[in-house]
């Protein structure tokens, strides 16, 4: 368990750290530029790369998910994602929660690694399969930011 439990931590680490220096080449003029009307942001992108790291954290904390449908989960997180608006406040609110999930993440006990976890989503998993999403969470949303500064003609790596 202990392996695991390291294993997903340095990857929440790696995956924030990967999206935030990505994010960070973002220039100032592109941070609220999207591709089409209903496209994210590189902010928006990033709120909700934070926000969901926060939504990790209690997850291992309490070891379930809010009692939400799908509808309810995703209205609050829209809501909290909008409550983000500078690139400050996405990296600060990142890196905090990043940090509250991997303070969850070394409360865990085998009992409740090995819990099956009810999701909004329509499914059930065992806890431990939740503890490496973080990183790969971050990871895929860096992966946008990644296209969207292909878009405006940027094509170095920035990671």
């Amino acid at each position: 368990m202990e392996g695991m439990i390291e294993m997903s931590k340095q990857s929440a680490v790696r995956g924030m750290e990967r999206f935030l220096k990505t994010f960070e080449a973002v220039p100032d003029d592109k941070v609220n530029w999207s591709p089409s009307p209903s496209a994210k942001t590189p902010l928006q992108i990033a709120a909700h790369a934070a926000c969901t790291a926060g939504n990790f954290a209690v997850l291992f904390r309490e070891g379930r998910f809010p009692a939400m449908d799908i509808g309810q989960f995703m209205a609050h997180m829209k809501e909290t994602e909008s409550r983000v608006t500078t690139r400050e406040q996405a990296v600060a609110l990142f890196r905090a929660n990043t940090d509250a999930a991997i303070a969850a993440l070394e409360a865990i006990t085998p009992g409740s690694l090995a819990a099956t976890i009810d999701t909004p989503f329509g499914f059930s998993a065992p806890m431990s399969q939740f503890t490496m999403v973080p990183g790969m969470h971050a990871q895929a949303h860096a992966a946008q930011i990644d296209y969207l500064q292909t878009c405006w003609g940027d094509q170095e790596m920035h990671f």
